[in-house]
């Protein structure tokens, strides 16, 4: 079950973007511009609107305004992802999902299904049919799996149901987020058989080494430092054993910041944000769990640790 190793190959790795809040509970664009720019500058995908940047918290005008700080910032043509959803919306969620797959094409991005209640509830091949209507005449999407411990609305699909969205020909990948290795490596090897060119992008923040057996990546933990991760991806496409030393430092973040209540992993982003200085006072969204006071000293010492993996490479 366990897949062979496939080493020095190229990662494509797509970046959650952390959205900072000020201490008026309202987004911090500025600061937001200046991370995304840094995030796109390293060489990962920017992917705004997701759990790290609050969407589902937001209202769709406060979605749409990141859209277009998202493309204004990153210039016309430059790639980002960006999280289709129905929050916020009163009316129909299979329309307001259209609507946000709308939103998110004429801004140039591609749309990611998000989770919700609407894909929750849904059994056997209805999953499916609401991503196909949902992406319908769009060229290129991403679907969403997200455990419970993520959010209430969260789900794993099982098996068939995966199958079943491989078969959709402008899906081109799905973002797994399960934290869990087994799950990732059935559907590797389904991938391989059934449909190779379906990107598998990891969202197990506490596994980053998945891409090490053929999965990319969808993580928020990358918003914690896009150039450690892009120097560890070059580091593996190049076969660099240095690459060992930075994703057992990352993963040592990783470990920490998504530990129960995993939510609160992305206050832990705006703790290390500041701590290593990439950020002034950034927060997290008001409706966001906290981490303790100490949360700090906790990541001090392994934000270092990353610090002396990167240095080890010059």
């Amino acid at each position: 079950m366990i897949p062979p190793v496939r080493d020095r190959r190229k990662i494509d790795g797509i970046s959650a973007v952390f959205l900072p809040h000020g201490a008026d509970g309202k987004p911090d664009f500025a600061e937001f511009t200046r991370h995304l720019t840094r995030t796109a500058k390293a060489g990962l995908t920017p992917a705004v609107n997701m759990d790290t940047g609050f969407g589902p918290s937001l209202s769709p005008a406060q979605r749409s305004e990141v859209l277009r700080v998202a493309r204004e910032t990153l210039g016309a043509g430059a790639a980002f992802v960006a999280g289709a959803m129905p929050f916020g919306d009163p009316g129909d969620p299979l329309a307001a999902y259209r609507s946000s797959v709308i939103g998110i094409v004429a801004a140039g991005g591609t749309p990611i299904v998000f989770p919700s209640d609407l894909l929750r509830r849904a059994t056997g091949p209805d999953v499916a049919n609401l991503h196909r209507e949902i992406i319908a005449n769009v060229p290129r999407a991403l679907a969403f799996e997200l455990g419970e411990m993520f959010a209430p609305f969260g789900r794993i699909y099982d098996m068939e149901t995966f199958r079943r969205l491989l078969g959709i020909p402008n899906l081109a990948g799905l973002k797994h987020s399960s934290l869990r290795r087994e799950p990732e490596f059935e559907r590797l090897a389904v991938r391989d058989r059934d449909r190779p060119d379906f990107k598998i992008y990891t969202g197990n923040d506490l596994g980053i080494d998945m891409v090490m057996y053929g999965s990319d990546y969808l993580l928020g933990l990358s918003t914690f430092d896009p150039e450690a991760f892009a120097r560890r991806d070059a580091w593996w496409e190049a076969g660099d054993p240095r690459f060992f030393d930075l994703n057992d430092a990352l993963q040592a973040v990783g470990s920490a910041a998504f530990r129960h209540p995993v939510p609160a992993y992305k206050h832990s982003a705006a703790v290390y944000l500041k701590i290593t200085g990439r950020m002034r006072d950034p927060l997290p969204h008001p409706s966001c769990p906290r981490r303790p006071g100490w949360e700090a000293d906790l990541l001090a010492p392994l934000a270092a640790r990353v610090a002396a993996a990167m240095a080890a490479g010059g």
